[in-house]
């Protein structure tokens, strides 16, 4: 493949302004919007050598036929713009939304001549004040029926408020003392709405002057022995206590604030948003993403307040924004916000005390929320059963694969290569059968690929070899460990890496083992021996379990790369101060080999020219360290080598 994409702009071609743009692929589909202080800076950093972008970032580009730009009068048009054209398109490579549920709010029809207070998921409704979200249904009724007690607004639906005025006869709720709209008779129409108001208020912002007023009244009819109007206030005072303990105090009582927790990995993230006012946590819900580039975590901020305040109503923006890291541009989000608002909005990082308390806590249950999204469909025996079943139909096998390898190659530069192999089984990852391959010479990755699965291969002809058990019993036939066989293989690769892989089965006399690998660029799927690859769709459980098989093997390959970087010994010893390349070469000339300048002693190190007591020390020192950070990180045993 070229290096150079055939539809990049031509030099001074793309403008220095700040504006909007877009890649479209050869269908005219939108594939990708993003948004720019300066369009020529940014993208020229889609246009650089593809071996140096990100896989998800060069899948996008090669995918794409085409870009165009617009260009904006300031950053907030472009912010403003992005946004647009993302909800327009809906981007498949921009971050894609999967809301956990639909969560329940409450809500207050002020539209109505008489409003009434009901429980709903739905966000639409003409006129109506929200407050939530809400985790469960249960919790939105429990606060009503709290609420109600001191506030008595209406519950009952519209068609029993029509027929109890037509009629003159209260409607159900209202009979048993649940309703207490104007049907009821108790109060007019005026007066509801007094009530009403007073119940926003409240919720609004939890007003202590509602529990000021009770108290005095309660202590004014007890005074003068008025009991039974006491206990009534008292009661309303109890619901009132109650409901401001279902929603405990984080912040000062005038902070009116939106708290946004995130964790993330590669692929994906999950947000969980506080909604607080009156310094109490009035709402909470979560959030999941699906990454298709690779973004920092700014950018993701980014596109999670547009997103969050993109409709959002005025009155639900909040005065301040509380993010774990500040976007790039949030000096125009904030101007965008304050657009929208109608006043100043402020972003800013929870660095420390009660808003940093706070922050930890949304972060946490974003992890959660997070692990919980990574292994849903792992964990749902249906999603799995289907999965193996689609990648049977897909591959044409004879029986759904059961036991599944994947393979990864991982280098530095063509240097330390190393290759990795996962196994699931059931569609469920067996992580004690994980193994890494150390790869001492090789001409590229798809001999790297054959060295691999002919060594993994060579293990399958020694399942019927006799082992002893050590204590004297009698021989028995064992499976040794990688004796069993996969159902299927799967590369980390295209075409080459596959016909790598079939060629170490048919001189391992294996070909009755289904092969397939994924290739990074449209995650298509490539068999042995075909022109075209298969393309399983994008919501596919099968290519969902495929691909978290060859990210898996990713990222095993590259944990073992990494240690393997640390145990280096010239890269351990560059770091030592004081230690040029001439005295790392001494060093190791000197004691002939890395297990011998590991034992040795700090007087033995010392005894080299050019090296003194005290460099010798430190030697000696970042040595034992090293030992100490890897036997303290378990590190798991090499290669399964023959």
């Amino acid at each position: 493949m070229s290096d150079q994409l055939p539809y990049r702009p031509g030099p001074g071609e793309i403008p220095t302004n700040p504006g909007v743009y877009r890649f479209r692929d050869a269908n005219g589909r939108v594939l990708y919007v993003g948004k720019a202080k300066n369009l020529r800076q940014r993208l020229s950093n889609y246009f650089a050598p593809l071996h140096t972008l990100h896989e998800r970032t060069r899948r996008m580009v090669t995918t794409a036929a085409s870009v165009e730009w617009t260009v904006v009068p300031t950053d907030v048009d472009s912010l403003q713009l992005e946004y647009q054209w993302i909800k327009e398109f809906d981007p498949p490579f921009n971050v894609r939304y999967r809301d956990d549920k639909s969560y329940p709010f409450m809500a207050i029809t002020l539209a109505d001549e008489a409003p009434r207070v009901m429980v709903t998921r739905n966000r639409r409704i003409r006129g109506a004040k929200y407050f939530g979200p809400y985790p469960k249904v249960w919790a939105v009724h429990d606060t009503i029926d709290l609420m109600i007690r001191v506030f008595p607004i209406r519950t009952c639906s519209d068609a029993s408020y029509k027929r109890a005025m037509q009629t003159g006869r209260p409607c159900f709720p209202g009979q048993i003392g649940k309703c207490g709209g104007p049907c009821s008779g108790k109060v007019t129409i005026e007066e509801h709405r007094a009530i009403v108001d007073d119940f926003i208020a409240f919720m609004n912002g939890g007003d202590e002057r509602f529990t000021r007023d009770l108290t005095a009244r309660m202590k004014a009819a007890a005074a003068a022995m008025d009991y039974e109007q006491a206990a009534v206030l008292r009661d309303k005072l109890a619901s009132i206590e109650a409901v401001l303990n279902k929603s405990a105090l984080v912040l000062p009582s005038d902070t009116d604030a939106d708290l946004f927790g995130v964790a993330e990995d590669e692929l994906s993230a999950a947000v969980q948003h506080f909604v607080i006012r009156g310094g109490r946590v009035r709402g909470v819900s979560s959030t999941t993403i699906d990454k298709e580039l690779d973004i920092s975590g700014g950018e993701l901020v980014d596109q999670i307040l547009q997103r969050v305040y993109g409709d959002a109503a005025p009155v639900d923006i909040p005065r301040r924004v509380l993010v774990p890291v500040l976007p790039p541009d949030a000096a125009e989000l904030q101007e965008w916000l304050r657009m929208r608002r109608g006043k100043a909005v402020e972003i800013v990082v929870a660095q420390r005390g009660q808003r940093a308390e706070l922050l930890r806590n949304a972060t946490l249950n974003a992890q959660q929320a997070l692990l919980r999204h990574k292994t849903r469909r792992t964990s749902d025996y249906a999603a799995r059963t289907q999965a193996l079943g689609d990648l049977q139909e897909a591959l044409g096998m004879t029986e759904a694969p059961l036991r599944i390898e994947c393979y990864d190659i991982s280098h530095l530069q063509g240097t330390n290569v190393v290759g990795s192999m996962v196994v699931f089984e059931d569609g469920l990852p067996r992580k004690d059968q994980y193994r890494s391959f150390s790869i001492a010479e090789t001409s590229d990755d798809t001999d790297s690929i054959h060295q691999v699965l002919t060594r993994r291969l060579a293990h399958l002809d020694r399942a019927d070899e006799p082992t002893g058990d050590g204590d004297g019993e009698s021989q028995a036939t064992k499976r040794r460990r990688f004796a069993y066989p996969p159902q299927l293989l799967i590369v980390d690769g295209g075409r080459p890496q596959v016909q790598a892989a079939a060629r170490a089965l048919r001189e391992s006399g294996h070909e009755e083992i289904a092969l397939c690998g994924i290739a990074k660029r449209l995650e298509e799927i490539w068999l042995p021996d075909e022109d075209y690859p298969v393309i399983l769709p994008r919501t596919s459980e099968a290519l969902y379990l495929v691909q978290r098989l060859r990210d898996e093997a990713h990222r095993f390959a590259l944990s073992h790369q990494r240690r393997r970087r640390k145990r280096d010994i010239r890269s351990v010893l560059s770091e030592v101060p004081g230690l040029g390349e001439a005295r790392i070469r001494a060093l190791l000339r000197h004691f002939g080999s890395v297990s011998a300048l590991r034992g040795a002693t700090v007087e033995q190190i010392a005894e080299l020219p050019g090296i003194g007591p005290k460099l010798a020390q430190t030697v000696h020192r970042h040595l034992r360290a090293e030992d100490v950070a890897d036997a303290s990180a378990g590190m798991p045993a090499e290669a399964p080598t023959p």
